[in-house]
């Protein structure tokens, strides 16, 4: 008897773990596995806006992060061009001066290798802005003889911003910009390339003293571009 109420317990419990199991897994899954994917952080001041959101059957509460406004500058050519109006592309950035033969070209040297290696996306725009209230297109044409490949790419070399530069750079980007104190012709400026994306939030900075950053960018370029994707598949595709 006790045999037979041993087996009759047993066939029970793998009853209900038959029936259970299937349960649990449905709910681990959505819990842990096929809605979640790698996304970069998002970078400044952040706030909790009072109201819920719901995204892949989820509720969440809704956060306003930091957000830049869109700069009018003019390029190489002398033409206007808009810094972040477009709200289907990812952008990079970072400042420099025509006057600095050193660490501006090594700058404009890397935006140059990525803008070869997305000049096939037109989702990805290249921005180096000059901090230079002198800058002209004169000087920017002759910075930019090494770059004879610059047309016809996504890359644009900018100057003359329509708001103040410096405090742009420091309030919005986030990134060291001012007069040298010690030499009012020259200027100190921050050394990342930042990402940024349709939403014109802050998604990375990437130090191009270090060895491995601009690969590291080259790759969160790419992961970006599944981000918006995901989240936005119809407008992308129409672009």
């Amino acid at each position: 008897m006790r045999n037979t109420s041993q087996r009759s317990r047993a066939k029970i419990i793998i009853l209900a773990m038959v029936l259970l199991l299937p349960g649990f897994l449905y709910i681990a899954v959505n819990k842990f596995g096929s809605n979640e994917y790698i996304s970069l952080p998002v970078y400044g001041e952040k706030k909790l806006s009072g109201e819920m959101k719901r995204n892949w059957g989820r509720e969440y509460p809704d956060t306003i992060f930091h957000t830049l406004n869109a700069v009018d500058f003019y390029n190489y050519n002398g033409e206007i061009c808009s810094f972040l109006k477009s709200d289907t592309v990812i952008s990079v950035a970072h400042l420099f001066y025509t006057k600095d033969q050193a660490f501006s070209r090594l700058m404009l040297d890397h935006m140059g290798a990525l803008a070869d290696r997305f000049k096939a996306n037109e989702h990805v725009r290249l921005f180096s802005i000059s901090v230079d209230p002198q800058e002209s297109e004169q000087t920017l044409q002759a910075f930019l003889k090494p770059y004879k490949h610059i047309a016809s790419t996504n890359w644009e070399v900018v100057y003359g911003a329509s708001t103040d530069i410096f405090a742009y750079a420091r309030e919005e980007l986030l990134i060291d910009a001012m007069v040298n104190p010690a030499d009012s012709t020259s200027y100190i400026i921050g050394n990342q390339l930042v990402l940024l994306d349709s939403k014109k939030r802050l998604r990375g900075f990437y130090d191009v003293s270090l060895k491995g950053e601009v690969d590291r960018l080259e790759d969160e370029i790419k992961l970006l571009m599944v981000e918006e994707v995901r989240n936005r598949p119809l407008k992308i595709e129409k672009q």
